[in-house]
């Protein structure tokens, strides 16, 4: 306080009892500053390190000519103690005493600065500061009147965005100190990154446990760092950071705070040595505003930064002060002031000698309109250089530090007049072989079919329809009568379905990046034609011939050699195929689709994480297609390997047919198998390509030796052969399809027969429990029958009581069925003679009496003799 005291006497001494040999004109200011510590203010003693600056401009304003020689600022000073309410009050005291006062000077503290800035309007001031003015572009409709020449926080802001978009940094974390200017320094911070399209992933506040706070940030994979402190805070963020192994060539620390001083993170805490600190904050850039212009040639003022801050340090020896970080902008203030209230005043005078109206003066309004303008239009070299302003902020240069080792090193400038960031790249140092990564680097990996694998597919597969060709060729110019009889047109179109599914393999492109949009399109639709018409026609022939086989198996009866149903269903399967090939490529044709598979970290670099991608055949419902495909071949294969699974055992003329099931099952197992491996392996296009490839040509490996391989090796080894079998086989055959023909139709016979026979011993069952009816005459076909017949006539027996006794219907019975099934020669399908045993009990007859052939007759009651013909 005794410091303080003195520097304000003589502040007074200059302000009062100056006595120049010229005339001045006094301009009253109103300095409104906490004097000494101030209450809560957090920065003790401030008024003594910037009163030496503001006296030394005042000083200095004396010795220039005219017109800024011409007038003498008068500052009254008002301690404003951080105090929003007491500052209030001391403006409006002030006011009040007068004299009239046309500027307020000074303001440290936010809180009074924006309480009196909203207040200068109505009171018609216009506030001149040197403290850095609340951010934002919407704060000026409300400070029109503050103007600072310290500049706002929200250059500082623009010159770390600035160097973001320049390392193309756009993944960030913030940690900021709880005070009301970092805060509202932030709150424009995260509108800028907004703005640049610069994720913020964790706002963190530094609080009491400030290791809690960096922790988050690490926990979150958070790799560039913006860190708003005082520099009273660098040191326990760092110390914190080097425990959390939050440094190094993985991380970027900058610092953005606003402030001028030097920063050295340097001062030990309690956790960590003064190495450790400096360690983790190495390679940290921090954002200052330039304290001192750069020029060499005197300012407004008269002197250089360089000769200013020589007069600076001798006035704070002088007042026994310690220098403030804001002495300059102080000083630069001055001259601000006195060049605005000096124009003013020169355009009064000049209003009051040359106006119409002589002894005019201004108003209140228009004095504070033109104090307005000239503070606008303010253009000085001053030493923290070039000062003017632009929609009332201060245009200024914004440095950045990098910390190397225990020094600071200047490694490039952001102007905020031009928005234009320089870089000293030979400068910049950095702990890895480049800047750090705001995240793992995201390099994009094409999965493709190299020319290797690609050729020895392709080979297999040329391999494939070479032999598939020669088969053809010999089975359209066949001579021996075993390929003759083998299936007819079956074979070729079998052997054309081969060609065509063999040909898909050779229609997938290596590389999807060789080829264009629309090639890739025409080649995905080929390679689904060619694949889906030569299944489906391979397994339509497959399971003709399998549903022929099972057919002549289970009815034993041969079929002619073109059968118009088979070729129908055949037909009906390649038109249902056909159908929905082109109904999807008309409503939802294949399109080249780039499918992403799961990340994979780089082993040469941990930070780069790779990603595969892959072109693929798709479109929008293929799931829906796929299910449509598969509803109408289940079915089908199903059905196939059911009948193949009956004739495997079988040898139907020249087929046979464990070959045809095992045909039949491999185009059902490679179908599936290949459906499945697609599906599983379609994140790897190497392995689907080589997989499907294999499948693919070894079910038409398979199809080519079980349906040909045995008949080709035979004709080869017995080429001699090629007359079919002799005539006499062939009568053979014919007689023995008349036989069997016949043989069916008498069976049929003796179906009808049957039918009457049980109809008879229904009838006859019945005519038991009859009694007293007429006379029945049997009439046998032999002529044991007829002498019954005489010797019942001769005896003299009553023939109504024991015609129809149940002895002699037995006997009749058993004599006739024996006859009747005599008849028929074994040759025909008729019984052996061994059978008639069968029929010499009364029991057989009871369980056999299905298969007899009766018909009855009442014998007449006189004696006429009866013929054989007349039964």
């Amino acid at each position: 306080m005794e410091r303080s005291g003195r520097s304000l006497l003589l502040l007074c001494w200059l302000t009062v009892s100056l006595v120049t040999a010229q005339v001045r004109h006094p301009l009253p200011v109103l300095w409104m500053m906490p004097v000494g510590s101030g209450s809560g203010s957090g920065r003790e003693n401030l008024t003594a390190g910037v009163t030496a600056a503001v006296t030394l401009a005042l000083k200095d304003l004396t010795t220039r000519a005219a017109p800024l020689g011409n007038y003498e600022i008068q500052l009254q000073l008002l301690d404003s103690q951080c105090d929003p309410a007491q500052s209030l009050k001391a403006l409006f005291d002030a006011m009040w005493a007068g004299p009239k006062y046309l500027m307020v000077f000074g303001g440290v503290c936010p809180s009074v600065t924006s309480l009196i800035a909203r207040s200068l309007p109505a009171l018609n001031l216009v506030q001149v500061s040197f403290d850095a003015p609340p951010p934002g572009p919407a704060n000026r409709k409300w400070y029109g009147n503050l103007f600072s020449t310290m500049p706002s926080d929200r250059a500082v802001n623009q010159a770390a965005v600035k160097l973001l978009q320049r390392h193309k940094w756009t993944r960030v974390g913030i940690v900021t100190q709880e005070t009301p200017r970092l805060l509202q320094m932030k709150k424009d911070l995260m509108r800028q990154l907004l703005k640049a399209d610069v994720q913020t992933v964790s706002t963190e506040s530094l609080s009491d446990d400030v290791c809690s706070s960096v922790k988050t940030l690490k926990d979150r994979d958070v790799r560039i760092i913006i860190g708003q402190f005082e520099e009273d805070s660098a040191s326990e963020v760092f110390c914190c950071a080097y425990r959390l192994n939050l440094f190094g060539a993985r991380y970027q620390w900058i610092v953005v705070d606003g402030g001028t001083g030097g920063w050295r993170p340097g001062r030990p805490v309690s956790d960590c040595t003064a190495d450790s600190v400096l360690t983790a904050a190495d390679g940290s850039i921090r954002l200052q505003i330039r304290p001192l212009g750069k020029k060499t040639t005197a300012g407004v003022s008269g002197r250089t930064p360089q000769s200013y801050q020589e007069a600076y340090l001798g006035q704070l020896v002088q007042d026994r002060s310690q220098p403030r970080p804001l002495h300059a902008f102080a000083y630069d203030a001055v001259w601000v002031a006195a060049s605005a209230l000096g124009r003013v005043t020169e355009a009064a005078k000049h209003r009051e000698r040359y106006d119409t109206q002589r002894n005019v003066t201004l108003s209140e309004e228009e004095e504070l309109k033109l104090l307005l303008e000239a503070v606008k239009n303010t253009q000085l070299e001053g030493v923290t250089g070039p000062v003017f302003f632009r929609n009332g902020e201060r245009m200024s240069t914004t440095e950045l530090i990098q910390l190397q080792g225990s020094s600071g090193v200047l490694v490039g400038e952001f102007s905020s007049a031009s928005q234009q960031l320089r870089l000293r790249n030979h400068l910049l140092k950095f702990r890895g072989p480049g800047p750090a990564r705001d995240q793992n680097l995201l390099r994009l990996q094409r999965r493709h079919v190299n020319l290797l694998q690609y050729g020895i597919v392709s080979s297999a597969a040329a391999l494939t329809i070479v032999i598939t060709l020669i088969v053809l060729f010999i089975v359209l110019h066949r001579k021996h009568w075993l390929l003759k009889s083998s299936g007819g047109s079956q074979d070729e179109l079998l052997l054309l379905g081969l060609l065509l599914s063999s040909s898909s393999v050779l229609l997938s492109a290596p590389d999807g990046a060789s080829v264009s949009d629309r090639t890739f399109e025409i080649l995905c639709s080929a390679r689904l034609w060619t694949l889906s018409a030569g299944q489906t026609l391979s397994a339509a022939v497959l399971l003709i011939r399998t549903w022929t086989a099972y057919f002549l198996c289970c009815v034993r009866q041969k079929l002619r050699r073109s059968r118009q149903p088979t070729h129908c269903l055949l037909l009906g399967m390649l038109l249902l195929e056909a159908l929905v090939l082109t109904t999807w490529q008309i409503l939802d044709p294949l399109r080249r689709v780039v499918l992403q598979h799961r990340a994979e970290s780089d082993p040469s670099d941990p930070d780069v994480v790779l990603q595969p991608f892959s072109d693929h055949c798709s479109s929008s419902n293929v799931e829906l297609w796929l299910r449509v495909v598969c509803g109408y071949r289940g079915p089908l294969l199903g059905l196939g390997c059911f009948l193949a699974w009956n004739i495997r055992s079988t040898q139907v003329g020249h087929v046979s047919g464990q070959r045809l099931a095992l045909s039949v099952f491999a185009v059902t197992a490679f179908g599936a198998s290949g459906a499945t491996a697609s599906l599983l392996t379609s994140h790897n296009p190497p392995v689907h390509f080589c997989l499907s490839g294999a499948l693919v040509l070894g079910c038409n490996v398979c199809v080519l030796n079980s349906q040909f391989g045995p008949t080709i090796l035979h004709v080869s080894l017995n080429g001699s052969e090629t007359q079919p079998p002799s005539e006499v086989e062939e009568e053979e055959e014919e007689e023995d399809e008349q036989l069997t023909r016949s043989n069916l139709l008498l069976k049929s016979r003796t179906s009808q027969l049957d039918v009457e026979i049980e109809t008879i011993t229904t009838q006859l069952l019945e005519s038991e429990m009859r009694t007293n009816i007429a006379e029945v005459r049997s009439v046998s076909w032999l002529d044991e029958d007829l002498r019954v017949c005489a010797d019942d006539r001769s005896s003299g027996r009553k023939r109504p009581h024991d015609v129809n006794s149940p002895e002699l219907m037995w006997r009749r019975l058993s004599v006739q069925l024996p006859i009747l099934h005599l008849s028929y020669l074994p040759a025909i399908g008729g019984v052996k003679s061994s059978s008639s045993s069968l029929f010499g009990s009364r029991d057989a007859f009871i369980h056999h009496h299905e298969a007899s052939v009766t018909t009855r007759r009442s014998c007449p009651p006189d004696d006429t003799h009866l013929e054989p013909g007349d039964c």
